[in-house]
């Protein structure tokens, strides 16, 4: 796999993760009982965590990444080639 193909499939890979992983965990104002008041909305999570969900989806993704580069590198899966343009 180049450097080329890695960055971007890395990237795709962790924002696939990282929508995933988002929702877990999230209590809204309503479930929590707080009133929002004018204007807010009470399906506005209380606490994101948005941090600890970046590092758990960095490390999710680099495993994710490794088995999909290890399986690439066994030959397991071929991608095509695409020809240069002439």
């Amino acid at each position: 796999m180049t450097f080329s193909l890695g960055v971007p499939m890395f990237l795709t890979l962790w924002w696939i993760v990282f929508l995933g992983i988002l929702p877990l965990g999230v209590v809204s104002h309503a479930e929590a009982g707080i009133d929002k008041g004018d204007g807010g909305d009470p399906a506005a999570p209380v606490d994101p965590k948005l941090w600890r969900k970046a590092l758990t989806t960095t490390w999710v993704s680099v495993i994710l990444f490794a088995l999909i580069a290890l399986v690439m590198g066994m030959h397991l899966i071929h991608l095509p080639r695409i020809a240069p343009a002439v």
